[in-house]
This record gives C-alpha cells, structure tokens and sequence, in this order.
C-alpha cells in the first residue's frame, strides 16, 4: 500500500506540472481571457498532492501507534 500512496502522489505532481504546462500553453497563444481559469485544477491537483503527503505521514505515524500498542500488550 506504500508503494501505491507514493505513486499516486507522483502522479498528482506529474498532472499539476501538466496542467500548468497546457494552460500557459494556451493562454499565451489564445489569450488568458479565455484559460485563466483553468489554473484552478492545477491548484486542486498541488492541493491532492500535499493532502496525499499529509495522509501518508499521519498513516505512518498511527500504524507506529498501533505496533507500540500491541508490544504493550504482550509484556
């Protein structure tokens, strides 16, 4: 499951880079009348990234509590 959380959080960045790239892209050759809202999804996908960053940390960090947890209760 780890190895999956890190990918999928790559792939959130990969896509932010993406999103940003294309619609740059496109507001300077049609004009960003037309495309300045579209950076709005390039801050949702930065926004799934640090939230998929955080989730991890704090899964990490309550799968430690659990192991802790269960140690006690073998003594």
């Amino acid at each position: 499951m780890n190895t999956y959380n890190k990918i999928m959080q790559k792939v959130w960045l990969v896509l932010t880079i993406a999103i940003v790239t294309a619609v740059s892209y496109k507001g300077f050759t049609e004009g960003f009348a037309r495309w300045y809202f579209y950076y709005i999804f390039a801050a949702l996908t930065l926004g799934l990234f640090f939230l998929r960053g955080y989730m991890m940390k704090h899964m990490e960090k309550h799968e430690q509590f659990l192991k802790e947890k269960e140690e006690e209760g073998r003594r």
